[in-house]
C-alpha cells in the first residue's frame, strides 16, 4: 500500500470489532506526511499485524480548503481517494460514524454488526 499514512506515534481514541476486523480510531497523530492528520481509522484483519484499510481525516489540500478544513480519504491496496472535504470531519463522533460506514462499504461488511470496545 503505497500511500499508507506514515504514522510515527498516535493514541487510540476508540476501538471496534467488525466481523473479522479490529478497527481503531487514532488521534494525536505524529506523522511525516505533508498534510497533518486529525483522525485515522485503521482496520486490521484478525490474526494480522498490519492494517489493510485506512480512513483518514487530514488537513484539506489547498485546492479543496474552501470546501472545508479536512479531507476524508480512503487508503487501501486497491484505492486511494478523497471522498469528501468538510469541517465536520474534525469532530471525533462524526468522523468515527462515517469512517466505520465507509469501511464497511469498502470491505463488503455492510450487514455486519459494529461492536464498540472502547
Amino acid at each position: 500500500m503505497e500511500q499508507r499514512p506514515a504514522i510515527k506515534t498516535a493514541l487510540p481514541k476508540r476501538r471496534y470489532e467488525i466481523s473479522d476486523y479490529s478497527a481503531t480510531v487514532l488521534g494525536d497523530i505524529d506523522s511525516d506526511d505533508p498534510q497533518p492528520y486529525r483522525w485515522i481509522l485503521a482496520l486490521v484483519p484478525m490474526g494480522s499485524r498490519e492494517p489493510t484499510l485506512y480512513i483518514c481525516a487530514q488537513r484539506a489540500a489547498p485546492e479543496r480548503a474552501a470546501s472545508g478544513a479536512y479531507d476524508l480519504r480512503v487508503v487501501s491496496a486497491a484505492l486511494t481517494d478523497v471522498v469528501d472535504t468538510a469541517d465536520h470531519w474534525g469532530d471525533l463522533d462524526h468522523f468515527s460514524e462515517q469512517a466505520l460506514d465507509l469501511a464497511c462499504q469498502v470491505l463488503g461488511l455492510k450487514h455486519e454488526m459494529v461492536v464498540k470496545l472502547m
